[in-house]
């Protein structure tokens, strides 16, 4: 939908009153920060309530899985890592689909020491030591070793703290491209060399937006205005003024403070993160079959999977993207 009909649309709602609000709940997978911003935009800035939509953001966590609440009906939408969640959804049965992508590029990182002879991200499997997390030692960490003969004897567990990491500088280490780079450098005293998994062919789309494969069917107006607004609202996040949405998020998550916030969009902008590929001319939340297959043929040849194993009409509709949403607000606010 371009942005003047969609205008048109939101004057529309917006004139219907009060009584045209649906309540909508939103999970995230983690507590509040930059990467959800988007979404705290659109609630600050009044879109999602102008397209008809009374959002509450429920934010996830380490204690908090609200993954089993789609399926239950006890929200509307999830925000959720990548497509491998949606694989594994398909494989067991799980009635949830992924109707938007907000993240063209999976914020997964490996990280190093400057100066240690990694130039190339080909150079990291030479590292002696390799910190990284249980859960990615059984996804990503397959497809690293299957496409650039990583070894599992350089394995250490990653438990969230940097300590080992800045001690042993030969090292590299797992972690978000959007956030671990601000707390080695403040740890650490530098800026680490960060080696972003999706340059390298890790092809997943992520952030992804799930929900219920029967509102596909019965409910597909509210999808539509959930994903419109929440691609406007990462438009105005990263290229407007974000202050009431950060304000949300320290609310929601304390920790957060200004300076992460800040250099955390500063790097989503750099990275790519969100607006890149497809989203700069299909608009944010773009997603093509072809990239889904992509990704899922790579998974297949890490082990992770067997040929045939996911019906991949399953997991992802395009109906609800694709449709040029926020390029010309976009270009309203001096975004390039």
């Amino acid at each position: 939908m371009p942005y003047r009909a969609l205008a048109l649309a939101v004057l529309t709602v917006s004139a219907l009153g009060a009584q045209a609000q649906t309540k909508v709940v939103f999970a995230t997978n983690w507590k509040a920060q930059a990467a959800h911003g988007g979404f705290y935009q659109a609630l600050a800035d009044g879109t999602y309530k102008r397209m008809g939509l009374d959002v509450e953001i429920r934010q996830g966590g380490p204690q908090v899985n609200n993954r089993p609440l789609l399926p239950a009906g006890k929200i509307d939408f999830l925000m959720t890592g990548n497509l491998l969640h949606s694989f594994d959804n398909v494989k067991n049965g799980v009635p949830v689909i992924v109707v938007a992508s907000m993240f063209q590029k999976d914020p997964q990182a490996l990280f190093a020491h400057p100066d240690q002879g990694y130039k190339q991200f080909a150079d990291l499997k030479n590292a002696p030591t390799a910190f990284i997390a249980k859960d990615a030692q059984f996804s990503w960490w397959s497809w690293l070793k299957a496409e650039y003969g990583f070894k599992d004897e350089n394995l250490k567990p990653y438990n969230y703290n940097l300590a080992p990491f800045l001690s042993d500088k030969k090292s590299i280490q797992q972690g978000y491209a959007v956030e671990e780079p601000i707390s080695i450098e403040k740890q650490g005293g530098f800026k680490p060399l960060t080696f972003l998994l999706a340059d390298h062919g890790y092809s997943t789309y992520s952030t992804t937006i799930e929900a219920r494969t029967e509102m596909v069917k019965n409910d597909p107006d509210l999808i539509r205005s959930f994903v419109n607004a929440s691609a406007m609202g990462w438009v105005s996040y990263l290229y407007g003024d974000r202050r009431r949405a950060d304000a949300l998020i320290k609310r929601d998550n304390p920790e957060m403070t200004d300076e992460m916030l800040d250099k955390s969009v500063a790097l989503m902008k750099s990275l790519g993160i969100v607006d890149s590929g497809d989203a700069t001319t299909l608009g944010i939340g773009a997603m093509k079959p072809e990239r889904v297959k992509d990704f899922y043929d790579k998974m297949v040849k890490a082990g992770l999977y067997k040929p045939g194993e996911v019906d991949l009409s399953k997991v992802a509709t395009m109906q609800f993207v694709n449709k040029g949403v926020g390029l010309d607000l976009k270009k309203q606010l001096g975004g390039k």
